[in-house]
């Protein structure tokens, strides 16, 4: 088993690791690209130039065209009113509406119409040019004719009504000034005297209309006072017109008003009366009142027997003290006087019992004539209520009738008015509401083309055409080309941008393989050497120690990154193996060429990496050392039959693991993973993979698949390298190169 080898720190996981980026240009990247294409804009600027001025001419000289224009005052749209002498204010707003339905009107499909069956306008040119003509010049194709001609009027002929002034414009457009102009005057006198016409139609319509209204109000106002009179007629009340309030009462009003007073005083009489009775019924069978006592005292035969009782006591008693009790004198005297009381007492109960009763009777009789009165009052109130109910209807009735009348009487004095003034209207002769200004003049001056409109126009054009074409190239273009492509559509970490050969002069005629040893103060080189920087940085010292340099493709420079990178690690006195493990195309052996190194390992030019795994050499015999200071190679050897299987197999990772002991780095140049499957196996044994991605043929879509398969089998990916990468202007590479050679002078300078 492959010994446990700790990944890369930097490699994405998780379903974030295939999330596309967000395609949004931000304002600084759509900036670096019309930079880049400026060229191309200010190119398709002059061209959109010349062409503006090029169709100018041409339809300046073959087809002008020549606008007529006629005005058409319109009048405020309210109906003055001729039996006053005050203007009538009309808002601004309504004018314009009022202006802007004239304009439409004149547009409308039946006016166009009308206007081309006009025999001035089947004169002209510019009818004649849709017809066809038989012999006896008639038209031959009439539908079509109209057609074309009305579709071409409707786009030629306008109607504007102005905002701010009284006036709806005319204008028509062809290639024949003096026909432009007939045709707008023709239109004008049209519409003048249809809307003429059709004005003195509709006042002639409203008359007829406020005729039969008023024939209609009149009848419904002899219906009325009739109504009035059969309302006076069936309640019987001659002066129900008379007016009522709190001042003017009608006599019914009286009587019943006088009556209600009446009962108001009646009924506290009655209850008077009820009381006294009632009082009396219980004096009656009660004790003696004072009032009935004093009647008692003050009657003459009471008074006589009092005084009879007095004498009898006064001689009972002086003969009392005579004769005493016993004495047969006495006993008279005693005998008489209780004769007297007892006469007396009979005449006391007799005079109070007549005088109760006599009481009683009195109050009784003085109820029985107080309830036949207001019994009596009462029906006189119900009777005058009753008529002063019938009052109350008849009055409604009638004020109802009066109200209509009354109605009828003002709707008819308004319709006489109307009938009056519309006939003023209809012999004034600004009825129409519409005057026509004045005819319209040949036009002296062409009105298309307009060179203002045709150079700015088609200046504007080209140079819009040329910011989309160069955005369109940019975002139409799938080549992974610059670091922010690599952010965008991969997110993987980008360990160094590799420029373009051609791009760094120091580096012309060095192969693209030995520029870190041979041209170590080139921008490449330095390419180089930021790409081991990061690598260094994306783990811990030993997690990254044996690294598979491979790409989606052939010919993506993978190799020449290796090689590189080699370079780049031995120059930092680290001990590497380079291993060539692309069987089916191997480039080492080329690159360093075996006539370069020692005698003593001439035989053993045959033998590399596929004759190590089938166990026909050794390690030592498979091995070329120090091809550079610090720098072993393994060559791929000869191709066997099944380079997955042996790169996959117990001998390749034991291969790898043996060797990390003996160098500080490892490095594989393996073959592309979209092509062959090598690759991944490889990717599996190593501890990360560096992708080579060339700026000049690496699609979007196939680095994106060449990070899928690798990630697919969860092999660790420390990185990209963007090689080959070209200077766009405006764009990457641009300032810094400057800057570096710049830098890289000043640098060189100190040191000599």
């Amino acid at each position: 088993m492959a010994e446990q080898r700790p990944m890369a720190g930097n490699r994405m996981a998780g379903p974030a690791a295939h999330r596309p980026a967000p395609v949004a240009l931000t304002p600084k990247e759509a900036y670096s690209i019309l930079r880049q294409h400026i060229l191309l804009i200010i190119t398709l600027t002059i061209l959109g130039f010349i062409i503006a001025g090029g169709t100018w001419f041409l339809l300046r000289r073959y087809r002008p065209k020549y606008t007529a224009q006629t005005f058409i005052r319109v009048l405020p749209p309210v109906e003055k009113d001729p039996m006053t002498f005050v203007p009538t204010m009309v808002n601004r707003d309504v004018q314009y509406g009022y202006r802007l339905s004239i304009a439409n009107l004149i547009k409308q499909q039946s006016t166009l119409q009308a206007l081309i069956k006009r025999d001035n306008i089947r004169e002209t040119q510019w009818f004649r040019r849709f017809a066809r003509y038989d012999p006896n010049d008639k038209i031959m194709n009439v539908n079509q004719c109209i057609l074309k001609a009305f579709k071409d009027l409707k786009k030629r002929f306008s109607a504007f009504a102005h905002r701010d002034a009284e006036f709806v414009v005319l204008s028509m457009t062809c290639n024949n000034a003096q026909e432009a102009a007939d045709i707008v005057n023709e239109m004008a006198t049209l519409f003048l005297t249809s809307q003429g016409s059709t004005k003195r139609a509709e006042i002639s319509a409203k008359l007829t209309k406020l005729e039969q209204r008023k024939n209609s109000v009149q009848s419904e106002l002899v219906l009325a006072e009739k109504g009035m009179a059969e309302v006076r007629t069936r309640f019987e009340i001659t002066d129900i017109e008379t007016p009522s309030n709190r001042y003017i009462l009608h006599t019914f009003e009286y009587l019943l008003n006088d009556l209600e007073i009446q009962k108001s005083r009646l009924v506290p009489l009655l209850e008077q009366a009820r009381a006294d009775m009632e009082n009396y019924k219980e004096l009656a069978v009660g004790p003696i009142t004072e009032q009935v006592e004093d009647l008692i005292e003050r009657d003459p035969t009471v008074i006589m027997l009092t005084q009879q009782l007095h004498l009898l006591e006064a001689r009972r008693a002086g003969l009392l003290t005579k004769l005493g009790e016993n004495h047969r004198v006495v006993r008279n005297i005693q005998e008489q006087i209780n004769e007297t009381r007892q006469r007396r007492q009979l005449r006391r109960g007799e005079i109070a019992d007549q005088t109760r009763k006599a009481n009683y009777e009195n109050a009784q009789d003085r109820l029985i004539v107080l309830q036949n009165g207001y019994d009596e009052l009462e029906r006189m109130r119900l009777e005058a209520e009753k008529q002063k109910e019938d009052l109350d209807n008849a009055r409604i009735q009638y004020d109802q009738r009066v109200a209509v009348r009354d109605e009828r009487k003002q709707t008819l004095e308004e319709i006489k008015a109307q009938i009056v003034r519309y006939q003023i209207i209809h012999d004034d002769p600004e009825t129409p509401k519409v005057q026509k200004v004045g005819n319209a003049l040949a036009p002296l001056e062409v009105s298309s083309p307009r060179w203002e409109f045709y150079f700015p126009v088609g200046t504007i054009l080209g140079f819009i055409c040329g910011i989309g074409l160069a955005l369109a190239l940019e975002l139409l273009n799938e080549l992974v080309r610059t670091p922010r492509d690599v952010a965008r559509f991969l997110q993987i970490p980008l360990l160094s941008v590799v420029p373009d050969a051609a791009e760094d002069e120091q580096v012309r005629d060095i192969d693209l393989c030995h520029v870190v040893h041979q041209a170590p103060y080139s921008i490449i080189s330095e390419s180089y050497r930021r790409c081991l920087t990061n690598i260094k940085l994306s783990g811990s010292a030993d997690s990254v120690k044996t690294l598979l340099i491979s790409s989606g493709a052939a010919g993506e420079g993978k190799t020449s990154v290796a090689v590189n990178l080699a370079a780049t690690f031995v120059a930092e006195n680290k001990k590497v193996l380079l291993i060539d493990a692309n069987f089916r195309r191997p480039s080492l052996q080329t690159i360093f060429s075996k006539t370069e190194v020692q005698d003593e390992q001439v035989r053993q030019s045959e033998f590399g990496l596929s004759s190590l795994l089938m166990g026909l050499c050794s390690y030592e015999d498979a091995k070329r050392s120090n091809v550079l200071e610090g720098l072993d190679i393994i060559d791929a050897g000869p191709l066997p039959s099944n380079p997955a299987e042996l790169l996959g197999s117990y001998r390749m990772e034991q291969l790898i693991k043996d060797r990390r002991k003996n160098y500080d780095y490892i490095i594989v140049d393996g073959p592309p993973v979209l092509l062959v499957s090598d690759a991944k196996v490889l990717a599996k044994i190593v501890d990360s993979t560096v992708l080579v991605l060339n700026a000049g043929s690496t699609r979007r879509g196939a680095a994106l698949r060449t990070i899928h398969e690798l990630r697919a089998i969860d092999a660790p990916i420390v990185g990209c390298v963007l090689f080959a990468v070209r200077v766009l202007k405006g764009g990457y590479f641009h300032e810094q190169f400057r800057s570096y050679l710049e830098y890289q002078k000043l640098q060189l300078a100190r040191s000599i």
